[in-house]
């Protein structure tokens, strides 16, 4: 009598039931399959964001090295003014030194000559000057450009965090339905296997 029964058991999968039980459990598979792709691309999209970002922090510390460089070439430049200016006072006393010892006569040309150097010294402070704003200048344009590039890695930084986020909760939905689907195989198996026993040949032999 066992012996009969137990090969109806192992036919009894053999069902509409089963058939769509395994239509089921192959649907959630191509679903979690399909998660833990969409979890691959926000991961790749997420390392995609992180590299721009690290692109962007690279040339924004290029950026303020060169800025950096820029403002001290201007205050070297700068910094030669104080010593022309002495020299030029040295050259106006000389000057009125010179005409006093002629009495108010005509210029020579030691008197001459102290005048040429004294503008030649007065252009160079001006030529320093400008240099030393021309530089300000570009050093002023390169933290301007790495303000904005901030503002892209901050976009960046934001993106990629979005992703990882959706990336985790995808695998987090791929790995909760994986455990659906394994659990629900083995618990049918368990009724299955308890089942026929004791519940269905009861009520059949009954009537």
């Amino acid at each position: 009598m066992s012996g009969g029964a137990s090969p109806t058991d192992s036919r009894a999968p053999a069902t509409p039931l089963a058939a769509r039980q395994s239509r089921w459990r192959g649907q959630q598979y191509a679903d979690i399959t399909k998660l833990r792709e969409q979890a691959a691309r926000m991961d790749q999209a997420a390392t995609r964001a992180q590299q721009r970002v690290s692109r962007l922090n690279t040339r924004i510390e290029k950026l303020r090295h060169q800025a950096t460089l820029l403002r001290e070439k201007g205050q070297r430049a700068l910094a030669e003014v104080p010593e022309i200016e002495q020299a030029i006072k040295q050259h106006q006393r000389d000057i009125q030194t010179a005409t006093s010892r002629h009495g108010g006569g005509p210029l020579t040309s030691d008197v001459t000559s102290l005048h040429y150097q004294t503008r030649k010294l007065q252009q160079k402070i001006v030529d320093r000057q400008h240099r030393a704003r021309q530089l300000e200048l570009k050093a002023a344009t390169r933290t301007q450009k790495t303000a904005e590039l901030k503002v892209r890695v901050d976009r960046f930084t934001e993106a990629a965090r979005i992703a990882e986020q959706e990336a985790a909760q995808f695998r987090q939905r791929a790995d909760r339905l994986q455990m659906v689907s394994e659990q629900d195989p083995a618990s049918q198996a368990a009724a299955g296997a308890a089942a026929p026993p004791s519940t269905t040949e009861g009520p059949t032999d009954g009537p």
